[in-house]
């Protein structure tokens, strides 16, 4: 198993658009064949409040890879990326793939 970890830097201003950008993504990416661990907020109780983070576990690569196409075929995905896009909620996404120990 490997785990998609995607660490978002925000605006953290736009906290709303992100947050609709992220229960989207939560309906899109099981359908898509990712098994969705989470999506995660920042809080003003602690830390960086432009931090969020995504987890996504696949069975292996190959399904990853299968993930993707899914994904860039997906007519809700594409309307959920423009919207973020358009709103400039997303600054920065790092994407690395972890294997559990």
């Amino acid at each position: 198993m490997i785990t998609l970890s995607i660490r978002y830097t925000i605006d953290a201003r736009k906290r709303d658009d992100f947050e609709r950008y992220a229960r989207a993504l939560g309906r899109i990416i099981p359908r898509c064949g990712g098994d969705l661990v989470g999506y995660w907020l920042p809080t003003k109780f602690a830390g960086a409040t432009n931090q969020a983070l995504a987890l996504i576990d696949f069975a292996s690569l190959a399904a990853y890879e299968q993930y993707r196409e899914r994904l860039a075929k997906d007519d809700e995905n594409v309307e959920s990326v423009r919207r973020a896009e358009e709103s400039g909620c997303i600054l920065v996404e790092d994407r690395s793939i972890l294997e559990k120990v």
